[in-house]
């Protein structure tokens, strides 16, 4: 049996409506349409019961992974040294790990064969561009922005801060999109736009930021082949081994058994590695966090700003444009989030891993993390108090 569908262009499965009480759930209304290609949820629940135990809190359990990570970094003799040892396209192995593992269970649960599906809605295309506007022209000029205003004597800093805002996000964002509810079909294809833009985008308009509008004189030129290698080793690796597994699953065990009980048994791993890569960041960074303290808080300022505000005109407008909550959702974290393994990859490998512009990525994630938890329990909020529907 091969892994395709069998249905047409235009020719969906029985579809029902999901929102803000179906975290990880797909509803693919593209043009207002009250269909979906995942079964129906009748059960109305709260934002917060509708998550696991693992998922319900998740913002305990990062906390205690910062914190852990921190105690470690300052209190364990050269464990930071150590975990920067091993490096895997200017990123510690041991990051590298659990991003690939975080990475995995949320792509084994997008269904590859029915994204053809998606592609015969004409307003994905609209969803599209607007998503390749607000990541690749607003959210850029909205870091510059600030990157000048909180740090105008900083140039290091900057231009780290810039590297941040230019990288869109290919990982994370798929477990903010799943925890809030919203469309993974449609975060899949974002993130399938996103990659091949970075790889076309990234490096030239890191020169551009960073030496004209950041006036970032004498820097080094950003290498083409370390944004290509981030994004095939961080995307490509998962997302083949995803693509590999359904197919294989599909032949053998068949659609009923996959969804019911491998997708239920290999999901907590994707929180697995993402407290796991919170940890590990933490203690490699601890050290550095502490005792340069002023500078973190200077970069995490702008961040905290931008994060909020990026978030919050997508959401708004979206909403003002009539957009289902699953799209608005996911356009939503689409916009906010960054790609901070490449961000940190490029700021390494070009600047070297004791630079301000290091300092300043490995900050970007730091912020990031709990801000966007934070999110996504603000749009499910959202979602019940305005009874935002798809």
């Amino acid at each position: 049996m091969a892994c395709k569908p069998k249905s047409e262009c235009g020719v969906n499965a029985p579809l029902a409506q999901d929102g803000p009480d179906a975290a990880g759930k797909s509803p693919n209304n593209i043009e207002g349409q009250d269909k979906t290609l995942l079964p129906a949820r009748e059960e109305k629940v709260s934002a917060f019961k509708a998550l696991g135990w693992l998922d319900r809190f998740l913002a305990v359990w990062i906390l205690l992974a910062m914190v852990v990570g921190i105690l470690l970094g300052n209190f364990v003799a050269d464990v930071g040294p150590t975990l920067q040892k091993g490096q895997l396209v200017g990123v510690s192995a041991p990051i590298a790990i659990g991003l690939l593992v975080m990475m995995y269970p949320i792509l084994c649960k997008v269904r590859f064969e029915a994204l053809h599906e998606l592609f015969c809605h004409r307003g994905l295309w609209k969803q599209v561009a607007f998503s390749v506007f607000m990541n690749w022209v607003v959210a850029p000029f909205l870091m510059l922005s600030l990157a000048w205003a909180f740090l105008p004597d900083k140039s290091g800093l900057r231009t780290g801060l810039i590297l941040v805002g230019l990288g869109r996000c290919i990982a994370m964002v798929l477990v903010w999109t799943g925890l809030a509810g919203g469309d993974n079909e449609y975060c899949a294809v974002l993130v399938a736009f996103n990659s091949t833009l970075q790889m076309l985008l990234f490096a030239p308009l890191a020169v551009f930021f960073t030496r004209v509008m950041g006036n970032e004189s004498g820097a080094p030129d950003v290498s083409y082949s370390v944004v290509a290698t981030s994004i095939a080793v961080f995307l490509g690796i998962p997302l083949g081994a995803a693509i590999l597994t359904r197919c294989a699953f599909y032949s053998t065990a068949g659609l009923a058994w996959y969804e019911r009980v491998f997708l239920r048994y290999v999901a907590p791993w994707s929180l697995v590695g993402l407290l796991y890569t919170i940890l590990v960041l933490f203690a490699s960074q601890g050290h550095r966090v502490v005792h340069q303290i002023v500078s973190v808080v200077r970069v995490a300022a702008p961040l905290i700003v931008y994060f909020f505000v990026i978030f919050s005109v997508t959401l708004l407008i979206t909403h003002r444009l009539g957009f289902g909550y699953a799209i608005s959702t996911t356009q939503s974290f689409t916009a906010a989030s960054n790609n901070f393994e490449l961000a940190i990859a490029v700021a390494v490998a070009t600047f070297g891993p004791d630079s301000d512009q290091a300092l300043a990525s490995t900050v970007g994630p730091l912020i990031e993390v709990p801000v966007l938890l934070g999110l996504v329990y603000l749009v499910r909020w959202i979602g019940k108090r305005w009874s935002w529907k798809d």
